[in-house]
């Protein structure tokens, strides 16, 4: 097996961090050797966080080069922009429909580009959409919006069982938010594919 590539993206406090040690710790249940790398610089001040996960039989650095990602998972609309060059040609596009302002953007500098998914979908053959917030206010809790979009990236990585995915949620998260964020992510699991 090639090693896959897997780069997730967002902003700060949208909870990438815990999606990508979810997703890491999946892996390494299923065989795998893992590497994973992160950069949150700027990530309590709403600045973007983004985390390379690599994993296969051995993998000798978590770093993802242009055109290397096979999945790219964006928690906000931008971030698919700003990852796409990361994207193999035949990769998978994931983004969440949340708007996240920048500093610029809400500070009336900038503007927010128009359509960044309509955007995406003219490159990229294979993009899907998921509307994660609207999921998580359905289950009470804003908060598991990360873990509705980690069900969903778990289809499109079909080298690691469901049942190691909820090995890692049962003994990563503590009990008294395990229940809701099992429910996140079987929804985001379930989800149809559009």
């Amino acid at each position: 097996m090639e090693n896959k590539r897997i780069i997730i993206a967002g902003v700060g406090g949208q909870g990438i961090l815990l999606a990508s040690d979810l997703l890491s710790d999946a892996a390494m249940r299923a065989g795998f050797d893992v590497k994973k790398s992160e950069v949150h610089g700027m990530s309590q001040r709403g600045g973007d966080v983004v985390s390379h996960i690599v994993f296969g039989e051995k993998v000798y650095s978590p770093l993802i080069s242009y055109n290397e990602a096979d999945v790219i998972l964006a928690f906000e609309q931008i971030e698919s922009l700003r990852n796409i060059d990361f994207l193999k040609d035949d990769g998978v596009m994931i983004i969440n429909t949340t708007k996240i302002l920048p500093l610029p953007v809400a500070a009336g500098l900038m503007d927010y580009p128009e359509d960044p998914i309509g955007e995406v979908k003219k490159f990229i053959k294979k993009t899907y959409v998921v509307d994660a917030e609207k999921i998580a206010k359905e289950l009470g809790n804003i908060k598991v919006m990360n873990v509705v979009l980690l069900g969903f990236l778990s289809k499109n990585i079909k080298e690691i069982e469901k049942k190691y995915w909820d090995e890692s949620l049962k003994e990563r998260l503590p009990e008294k938010v395990f229940e809701i964020n099992f429910k996140a992510f079987n929804r985001g699991y379930n989800l149809e594919e559009k």
